[in-house]
């Protein structure tokens, strides 16, 4: 049995699985995961909470169902003659999809259970190794090594407790009683963040330095 939602002009829309789980990414980007509940999804909804289990088995099948549809937004370049040229266009886009989903890069992490999206993201990235001829050994430690990158370098992003304009200020502030002279590379270190702006982070830096040194591995091996 369908359920159904109202529009503005008094006419009703069958709820669904697809709605549900678009719900349920749209609350936890504008409040976060902790604040994902079935009551919770069930009142922006417009119906009780436990009409959403004719859409979900439960709030595990939610989460993971709102997990694989952020992996459909993952450009997944298939058929790339240069397999390093492919990794890190899809390297770039999981990790622009985890910022845009702030909730999304823990879960990726934690959630053993994969739906359709991250079984083609898991295999394509695969393939694309295997194509390229690496060795099954070098393959396994290339795969996990760019995904932790990806996820790290998000995570990193995502905690940073500074906004951007928050940077200089507290910077500055924290540099006039930081024992300067017991840690002179850290002082030069912060010091260099406030004055040049956009040197952190380098997630696209790391991942280059990654992508040359595995193929220089690959083609040794």
């Amino acid at each position: 049995m369908s359920i159904a939602m109202p529009k503005p002009d008094g006419r009703r829309v069958p709820l669904n699985r697809d709605r549900v789980l678009e719900a349920g990414i749209a609350l936890a980007d504008a409040e976060g995961i902790a604040a994902v509940s079935m009551r919770r999804l069930g009142q922006a909804l417009g119906v009780k909470g436990m009409a959403l289990y004719n859409h979900v088995d439960n709030k595990q099948d939610l989460l993971d169902g709102m997990l694989d549809r952020i992996a459909e937004e993952i450009e997944l370049p298939e058929g790339s003659r240069d397999w390093r040229e492919g990794t890190r266009r899809r390297a770039v886009s999981a990790y622009t999809a985890f910022l845009r989903h702030p909730w999304s890069a823990s879960l990726w992490t934690a959630s053993i259970t994969l739906g359709p999206a991250r079984m083609r993201y898991l295999d394509t990235a695969l393939r694309g190794l295997r194509e390229a001829g690496f060795p099954p050994d070098l393959l396994d430690r290339a795969f996990h090594t760019i995904e932790n990158h990806i996820t790290g370098h998000a995570l990193q992003a995502l905690d940073f407790p500074l906004a951007p304009g928050e940077m200089r200020q507290i910077g500055e502030d924290y540099l006039r009683t930081f024992p300067a002279g017991r840690y002179p590379d850290v002082a030069a270190h912060i010091r260099h963040h406030l004055h040049h702006r956009g040197s952190g982070g380098g997630f696209e830096f790391g991942l280059d330095l990654i992508l040359d040194g595995l193929e220089r591995m690959r083609t040794a091996a």
